[in-house]
């Protein structure tokens, strides 16, 4: 590669996103590395994952995604870490699946925005249990990690940038039409090379 001038995709730096609260209580593991469901709205996973910006001490952005068919159904770009962006994410995903999800189990990092009461509370309002794997092990949150890495190289450290996204408002919006993409045009290999919209 380095011959022939090409560079692998980049990723940014490490960033920790993952705040845990020792002193909170944590919701089973009810996933255990199974990142697999058999309908829509049976199992979604989320993350937080840092987004490098002028503003302040850079972006977050939360993604919940749908396991059956990979489709990100909510999302939420913001300059902080609190538990709202998170319950932004899940206010868009419930609205755009306009149903109770009495058998969806939400399954996340353990960050203090997971642990938090407040995250619990509006899971059990819409029917859903959460679900949170082990501390400090990307493989229990496989595939959030998976949709945030290529977030990062497909859109966030893309080939056309060259220095940090300036605001909130900036990154929202592109992430706007990249989950747009990501949803009805991306092909998927585990979908057999579907993008999520025609599962």
């Amino acid at each position: 590669m380095r011959a022939g001038g090409i560079e692998g995709a980049r990723r940014g730096k490490r960033v920790k996103t993952t705040r845990t609260d020792p002193a909170a209580d944590r919701h089973p593991d009810l996933v255990k590395w199974k990142f697999t469901a058999s309908a829509p709205n049976a199992l979604w996973v989320t993350d937080l994952t840092y987004v490098p910006a002028w503003a302040g001490g850079g972006l977050r952005v939360c993604f919940l995604i749908d396991a059956f068919s990979r489709m990100i159904v909510g999302w939420r770009a913001a300059s902080h870490m609190r538990t709202t962006m998170v319950l932004d994410s899940i206010e868009m995903a419930r609205r755009s699946r306009r149903i109770l999800l009495p058998s969806l189990i939400c399954h996340s990092s353990a960050g203090s925005q997971f642990t938090s009461i407040r995250y619990g509370e509006r899971l059990a309002e819409i029917g859903a249990v959460p679900s949170i794997g082990s501390i400090g092990d990307s493989l229990d949150n496989a595939l959030a990690e998976t949709v945030d890495g290529y977030y990062k190289v497909e859109l966030i450290y893309g080939p056309a940038r060259s220095r940090p996204w300036k605001t909130v408002e900036d990154v929202d919006l592109a992430t706007l039409g990249w989950v747009h993409w990501h949803n009805t045009a991306r092909l998927h290999g585990y979908l057999d090379d579907l993008p999520p919209a025609e599962l």
